[in-house]
């Protein structure tokens, strides 16, 4: 199974967090799997953290690290994980989840989220 992970589950993987669902975390540790992270949660970590809004050790630089070291795979942005931007609905109004959702369908990968909107779109969701 192929799956990218939003901002707050690779935040969980990385802090070892309680808040991961079972099913998340026995995705993520699969040998079966291949789980990828995206710089768009680079991004989002790097003004959270800018802004007071988060903390983690090492911020996003030792998180991918950590990430890399663990057998995740970086996913850059591509002009085809765009494609479905403009045609998708409002159902999310945050531009960080729309441009992973939009990579999921682009990449034909489950993501990995607790955020119940995000299941309103035709990609699909595992928590």
């Amino acid at each position: 199974m192929r799956y990218l992970m939003d901002t707050c589950t690779l935040i969980w993987v990385v802090e070892n967090s309680d808040s991961l669902s079972v099913k998340a975390k026995e995705a993520v540790l699969s040998d079966d799997s291949e789980v990828f992270f995206s710089p768009v949660s680079a991004w989002e970590i790097g003004i959270k953290l800018s802004l007071g809004k988060l903390t983690m050790t090492g911020g996003a630089d030792e998180a991918f690290r950590i990430l890399t070291e663990n057998g995740f795979s970086f996913l850059p942005v591509e002009w085809e994980h765009t494609q479905f931007l403009e045609k998708m609905p409002w159902h999310h109004k945050d531009p960080f989840d729309r441009l992973l959702i939009s990579t999921a369908m682009a990449e034909d990968l489950t993501l990995i989220t607790s955020d119940s909107d995000i299941s309103k779109y035709d990609v699909p969701v595992l928590w």
